[in-house]
């Protein structure tokens, strides 16, 4: 039997890195569907020696997590929940990000028209802070929600404009339908400053700040503009369990882990969602790449099998640059914003993974009016083989049919 230290087993390391509460369950790390309450039990680790890989052995946990494989999942709702989050972004020079990491990982089978419904009619995902996150994950976001703003600009900026604040409450308690911002008169006392795109817009800035608050919810979306509505409105009438912050960041951690397979224990900050996955899971070292990383237990000693995919720029697999570059020796930058005499890859290049590599970027736009899926460059960071090349056009042709373009080389 097992020592017990107050209550607490204490397992062999090598068995058990996250040891329960009595009466608490450790996570299924496969199943990220367990409770969050049984996963937030876990406080207890023992060191351990880390985990020795070679360079092509991480990179496949890293694939195989982002459900890049060549096994596919079979529903949007297993990938957001397995993934923990799809990001939104207005840019959509082929398709939005958040359609493209889901027919990377779906297929043709998915339908954007299946992420609406799931957000405006099952209410099985919402969105938040530019994230769709599955919707029994809201109670990792109550404690951070209560205690929002952290920063004495925005919490300033709040208690100034607290009739504001009240106006707009009143506004929704009101109103029986959602509301788009511009639909929503501009009371504020102290104007928002800002050197960015937010500068005065007053109305839009409040109704993030009492999003994040857990006060109001985008209840759909009308093309690029939000409807607002009431949380109450939005968020399931059962509450789901809410956790302290220190709970939910250790959850999160743990579930970031599952989705990227492998990690570093602290990184760089990052806007929208961390890439770091603090003391989750367990120590490995990659041979070759300096550091200590943290790895998924259960991916390690997986068999697999490849495939070739397109992915967004925005793809977890490769937003974190430094990473993407230590485990696949993969360089990336997003040029949209760069002027096309300075462009290497593209405006919205999409990089290829082929097999466990990283091998290249598609430059493509979609034109939707005139039907066509230009294709002007395909950049190969590896040499194709013509096996490699046959992939990569058919994961092209793949893509033009499921936004039902036809496709032009150039």
């Amino acid at each position: 039997m097992a020592p017990k230290v107050d209550g607490i087993v204490l397992l062999p390391a090598r068995q058990e890195v996250c040891v329960a509460r009595p009466g608490g369950q450790r996570r299924d790390a496969q199943n990220s569907a367990v409770s969050v309450v049984a996963l937030a039990q876990c406080r207890y680790r023992r060191p351990m020696e880390p985990h020795r890989l070679d360079p092509r052995t991480a990179r496949r946990i890293a694939i195989s997590s982002q459900l890049l494989a060549s096994t596919r999942p079979t529903s949007l709702s297993d990938v957001v929940r397995h993934l923990t989050l799809l990001q939104i972004d207005p840019t959509a020079a082929i398709a939005p990000t958040a359609d493209l990491v889901a027919w990377s990982r779906l297929g043709s089978a998915y339908r954007p028209a299946d992420l609406t419904h799931a957000l405006e009619q099952e209410r099985s995902l919402f969105e938040l802070d530019a994230l769709v996150r599955p919707m029994e994950d809201l109670g990792l976001f109550r404690a951070a929600m209560a205690a929002w703003p952290q920063g004495p600009r925005s919490r300033s900026w709040l208690e100034q404009n607290a009739s504001f604040h009240r106006d707009i409450l009143n506004l929704f308690s009101r109103s029986t339908r959602p509301l788009l911002s511009r639909e929503i008169p501009d009371t504020s006392i102290v104007p928002w400053q800002s050197s960015g795109w937010t500068h005065q817009r007053n109305v839009g800035q409040m109704l993030e700040f009492m999003a994040m608050r857990g006060e109001i919810a985008i209840a759909a979306r009308r093309g690029r503009e939000r409807l607002w509505s009431l949380a109450e409105r939005v968020y399931p009438s059962q509450p789901t369990p809410v956790l302290t912050a220190e709970e939910s960041l250790r959850v999160r951690d743990e579930r970031r882990l599952v989705a990227l397979g492998i990690a570093r224990a602290k990184s760089t900050k990052m806007p929208l969602e961390p890439v770091d996955v603090g003391e989750a899971g367990e120590p490995a070292v990659i041979d070759g790449v300096p550091g200590v990383w943290r790895v998924d237990p259960a991916a390690l000693g997986q068999a697999f099998d490849g495939r070739t995919a397109l992915l967004s720029p925005f793809d977890r697999l490769i937003y974190d640059r430094v990473r993407a570059q230590q485990l696949f020796q993969f360089e990336y930058t997003l040029e949209m914003y760069k002027p096309k005499e300075k462009r290497r890859w593209g405006y919205f290049a999409l990089p290829i993974l082929h097999d466990d590599r990283l091998v290249g970027k598609l430059d493509a736009t979609a034109d939707r009016k005139s039907g066509v899926l230009t294709v002007h460059t395909i950049h190969e960071d590896l040499p194709f083989t013509a096996g490699t090349r046959d992939a990569v056009q058919r994961e092209i042709l793949d893509l033009a049919t499921w936004l039902e373009l036809e496709t032009i080389h150039r």
